[in-house]
């Protein structure tokens, strides 16, 4: 057991070995997975609509805070004023031309500065704390699911450059093993038909591999798109974890992290908290309205206050201002009933949402034990499946058994190792899609 675990082990690790010793080191930009998520943190356009979106909630709250502050205005007016008619005998008579000073103007301030009113704007503010909150948390989600998709390309760019290695080993020995069965044709011993099938079947080998490279060049320039990169960059994933050293902790354990951390459900709570902000919000329109005034004009002319007086005059006036809506205690029933009914829903929600969380922590953490143990078997498949193209090479070229055994053979030693590398790339993505779903990634 302890063999098989090494030989795939030093062929998992050889394949990345190999590859970046059949390509320039200054052709290739080596990365391991947290730089990748670093430039993705930097350079992906997902996760900088979430920083504007940051950006414009910390403004709204400085929007709302500014409403404490009392409102100053200052109006000016200037104009020309006619002689006022005054018909004696009737509309339809001439009137009596009464001459009024035909210069008028205005000038002044007035300032009000809100006292109570059913404390409407420190739950304004709340509102809005409550939401840029809300908007944190989706750009903490924002920026783990895009460490998710970087980590999916990464590694299908990992396996695809282990299936070109292995591919073109496999190519090399099945072109030895071509040139012994030409030979051995040539010789009469072996039939036309197994040199045309061995032909065929390396044919098929290097089709696939042309395959294999449009399969990396495409993941390449997905994660490049991804990381802000240019879409040549060619990406040589560096340090790729082992999934043996990876093992995973008791469900439970998952299942706490994700209830504490859980960036669904940590938008889900600030939602319910939004909910109850706007029922109190409703409820206060009930409430009476209390500010403090102020204003001071000047004006020309004196026409306010008898008598009156071709000059110009100053006046102005502080109090306090109270109104109380009586219209209100019918008209916001209803919406205060809407309000308490969109938070109960949102209340039920969160419990989906909650079991929802569990659902897909539990389904990860299973599918990532399957994907473990699928590299176990896939480990004593890899030493099989070698083992019995040796042995059947072996009595081929005896004139022991057929061509079709030796190619079926070495198609299955290719591919349990196809198998294996597979295995690990997505134990690896199932390991990140768990800590994706309980807000650790």
């Amino acid at each position: 057991m302890y063999y098989i675990k090494l030989t795939a082990l030093s062929a998992f690790l050889f394949g990345i070995t190999a590859v970046s010793a059949q390509n320039p080191s200054s052709s290739l930009l080596p990365l391991t997975i947290h730089q990748i998520w670093q430039q993705a943190e930097q350079n992906s356009k997902a996760v900088q609509i979430q920083q504007i979106k940051l950006q414009s909630s910390e403004e709204e709250i400085k929007d709302a805070r500014k409403e404490r502050l009392p409102d100053i205005n200052a109006a000016g007016q200037y104009a020309r004023v006619s002689n006022m008619p005054q018909y004696e005998d009737g509309i339809f008579h001439t009137p009596t031309q009464y001459p009024l000073l035909h210069t008028y103007y205005t000038l002044g301030a007035d300032a009000y500065l809100n006292v109570y009113s059913g404390n409407k704007t420190n739950l304004n503010i709340a509102e809005r704390e409550t939401r840029h909150q809300i908007t944190e948390e989706q750009s903490l989600q924002v920026l783990s699911d895009v460490r998710l998709r970087a980590a999916a390309y990464y590694l299908e760019i990992q396996r695809g450059l282990i299936f070109k290695d292995l591919t073109q080993k496999n190519i090399a020995e099945q072109q030895q093993q071509l040139e012994h069965i030409r030979q051995l044709q040539k010789n009469g011993v072996v039939l036309k038909s197994d040199l045309l099938r061995a032909e065929l079947q390396l044919s098929r080998q290097q089709l696939s591999l042309d395959q294999i490279d449009n399969d990396i060049a495409i993941a390449r320039q997905k994660l490049n798109i991804l990381i802000g990169q240019p879409d040549s960059t060619p990406i040589l994933p560096t340090q790729v974890p082992d999934p043996d050293s990876l093992a995973p902790a008791p469900l439970q354990d998952y299942l706490d992290l994700a209830e504490a951390q859980s960036h669904a459900g940590r938008i889900s709570q600030q939602e319910i908290a939004l909910r109850k902000l706007r029922v109190k919000e409703a409820r206060a329109a009930n409430s009476p309205h209390i500010g403090l005034f102020a204003m001071y004009t000047y004006a020309y002319p004196q026409i306010l206050f008898y008598p009156y007086a071709a000059a110009v005059y100053g006046w102005g006036m502080a109090g306090v201002k109270a109104s109380f809506s009586f219209s209100g205690l019918y008209q916001n029933k209803h919406k205060i009933k809407i309000a308490e009914l969109e938070a109960q829903a949102q209340d039920v929600e969160h419990k989906s949402i909650d079991d929802a969380i569990r659902e897909q922590v539990t389904s990860s953490w299973l599918r990532y034990k399957e994907a473990l143990h699928r590299i176990e078997v896939a480990q004593k498949n890899v030493a099989q499946a070698r083992e019995n193209a040796r042995i059947v090479s072996n009595t081929y070229f005896n004139q022991l058994s057929l061509v079709t055994d030796l190619l079926d053979a070495n198609t299955q030693s290719l591919q349990t190792r196809f198998e294996l590398a597979a295995a690990q790339m997505a134990a690896l993505l199932q390991y990140y899609q768990l800590l994706n779903s309980i807000g650790n990634l």
